[in-house]
C-alpha cells in the first residue's frame, strides 16, 4: 500500500511519515512535492500528524500574534512561496479555518423536503455559526447568498428558483486584533440541487463580459458557472436578484463601512462553490471595488476541490489583477481535472513557442496548487468530499492512501455510481468528461 508524506514546517520535526511498501520516490503535482515512503521506522522519522492538529484557531496566543504580523503572506502576497514545501503550520491552520466556514454551508443547508426551509438555510444569520459549531469564530454573518441556475430544459419537481448557496461574514473587533485586519469572508457550497447539476453540464466557454466598460470578448468562462453567478428570477415580480448583484452590493457596503481600516477579502468554496468564488474575485478586481484611497485590498480565494473555470485569457487577467488563488486539491479527485480533460493548459501549444488555433478554447486553472494524495476505495465519493479534505489537513494519517491501479476514467465512473441520490451527495459535482 502506497502512502503520503508531508514535510511540515516545524522547529521540532522534520518529517511526517507513514508506512509503505516501496523506497522513497518523489512525485510532483503542481507546486507541492509528494513523497511515497516505505520502510521508514518511527524511530527514524516519528509520525507527527498530531503536530498538525494543534493548529486549530482560537487556541494559541502565540499563533494569534504571528498571524497579525504576517497575514499578507498567508493570504498569498508572494504566491505562498516557501510556505508550501514543507507546508507551513500557520498556512495549514488558515486553510482549515476557511474550509470550516465552507463546511458550515453544508451543515446549515436544509435537505428535509417537509421543512418550511427546504433548500434554504436552517438558521437565521445571528445563529448559523453557533449552530454549526463555529460560535467562537468571532465572525458575524451579514448576508445570505442565493443563486438561480438558468436552464432551458424542464426538471420534474424542481423549479429553477434561487436557492441558498452561502453567506457573507465579517470579522469582529476581537478577531481583527487577532488576525491583523478586518476580514470579509464569502463562502459557497458545492452542487446539491438538480438544476445546479444540470447547470454544471453547460460546459461550453462563453465570454464573461462582466465589465461594461471593457467586455474583453477573448476572456471566457464556463457557461454553467456564469449562469449560476448572473441569472436572476426575472420571471417573478418580487424575485431575487442575481447572485452577482447580491454580492457586489454587500461587498461594496462592507468596504464602505470599514473604509480606512486594514482589510482583506477572502473567498472560499468547494467544488462548484469554488468556481463562484473565483468569478466573484475576478469581478471585484475587474470593477476595481477593492481599490480606494490609493490602497488595494487583497483578494484571496481558497478553492477546495475546484474545477477549471475559464480559458487562458481568464487566468492571465486574474493574475494581472492580483487575484490570489490557492487550490487545495486531492490528486485522485476527478472534479479537479474538469472541465477540459483534453483541451486544457497542458495542450495549449509546444513549449510556449507556438499556440494552436484553438488555444483560446482551452480551459486553464488559476492560481497555485497545493496537492495531497488520499483515496478510499471503500467509498469513492470521499475523493471529493470537503470534510475528507479538512480531515486530511488536520491529520494526514486519518485517510490512508489506497491505490488499486485504477485510471482516472475508472475512478470517475465509480464516483458517478456512488452519487445515486444527487440531492444528498455531499458537495459533489457530477463528473463528466467535459
Amino acid at each position: 500500500m502506497a502512502s503520503t508524506t508531508l514535510n511540515i514546517r516545524n522547529p521540532n520535526i522534520n518529517l511526517v511519515s507513514f508506512s509503505g511498501d516501496t523506497m522513497p520516490q518523489k512525485c510532483f503535482f503542481g507546486q507541492v512535492t509528494l513523497m511515497k515512503m516505505s520502510e521508514i521506522s518511527s524511530a527514524q522519522h516519528p509520525v507527527a500528524a498530531s503536530m498538525i492538529a494543534p493548529s486549530i484557531p482560537n487556541k494559541f496566543s502565540k499563533t494569534r500574534s504571528i498571524l497579525a504580523l504576517c497575514w499578507r503572506e498567508i493570504q498569498g502576497l508572494n504566491n505562498w512561496e516557501n510556505l508550501m514545501e514543507p507546508l507551513d503550520p500557520l498556512l495549514n491552520q488558515e486553510i482549515i479555518r476557511y474550509g470550516e466556514f465552507v463546511t458550515a454551508c453544508y451543515k446549515a443547508f436544509d435537505l428535509n423536503p417537509t421543512s418550511k426551509r427546504f433548500l434554504n438555510c436552517k438558521y437565521g444569520k445571528k445563529r448559523i455559526l453557533k449552530e454549526v459549531g463555529l460560535g467562537d469564530s468571532d465572525y458575524e454573518v451579514t448576508k445570505y447568498i442565493y443563486a438561480t441556475p438558468y436552464i432551458n430544459i424542464p426538471i420534474q419537481n424542481s423549479a429553477s428558483c434561487g436557492r441558498w448557496i452561502g453567506y457573507v461574514a465579517v470579522s469582529s473587533d476581537n478577531e481583527v486584533r487577532r488576525i491583523g485586519r478586518r476580514d470579509i469572508v464569502i463562502t459557497f457550497r458545492g452542487t446539491v440541487t438538480n438544476p445546479e447539476w444540470i447547470a454544471n453540464l453547460m460546459s461550453s466557454l462563453t465570454p464573461a463580459r462582466l465589465d461594461p466598460h471593457n467586455p474583453r470578448p477573448d476572456l471566457k468562462v464556463e457557461a454553467g458557472f456564469l449562469s449560476m453567478y448572473t441569472s436572476d428570477e426575472s420571471d417573478s415580480k418580487f424575485g431575487l436578484g442575481s447572485c452577482r448583484e447580491q454580492l457586489l452590493y454587500e461587498v461594496s457596503r462592507l468596504l464602505n463601512k470599514y473604509r480606512g481600516e486594514e482589510m482583506s477579502i477572502t473567498l472560499a468554496g468547494h467544488s462548484m462553490g469554488s468556481s463562484l468564488a473565483l468569478l466573484l474575485a475576478y469581478d471585484i478586481a475587474e470593477l476595481g471595488l477593492n481599490r480606494a484611497d490609493n490602497r488595494e485590498i487583497p483578494i484571496t480565494v481558497f478553492s477546495f476541490g475546484g474545477p477549471r473555470v475559464g480559458n487562458s485569457s481568464f487566468k492571465e487577467r486574474c493574475e494581472e489583477l492580483g487575484v490570489k488563488v490557492l487550490r487545495i486539491v486531492n490528486v485522485n479527485d476527478p472534479i479537479t481535472k474538469l472541465p477540459g480533460v483534453f483541451l486544457n493548459e497542458s495542450f495549449k501549444g509546444f513549449g510556449g513557442s507556438f499556440e494552436f488555433p484553438w488555444s483560446c478554447s482551452c480551459y486553464a486553472h488559476v492560481g497555485v496548487e497545493l496537492a495531497f494524495d488520499f483515496f478510499k476505495m471503500q467509498n469513492p465519493s470521499l475523493v471529493h468530499d470537503l470534510e475528507a479534505y479538512i480531515s486530511f489537513l488536520r491529520c494526514p494519517k486519518a485517510l490512508q492512501v489506497q491505490r488499486e491501479g485504477l485510471d482516472f476514467l475508472n475512478r470517475a465512473k465509480d464516483l458517478i455510481l456512488s452519487a445515486k441520490n444527487l440531492t444528498v451527495f455531499h458537495g459533489g459535482m457530477l463528473p463528466s468528461i467535459w
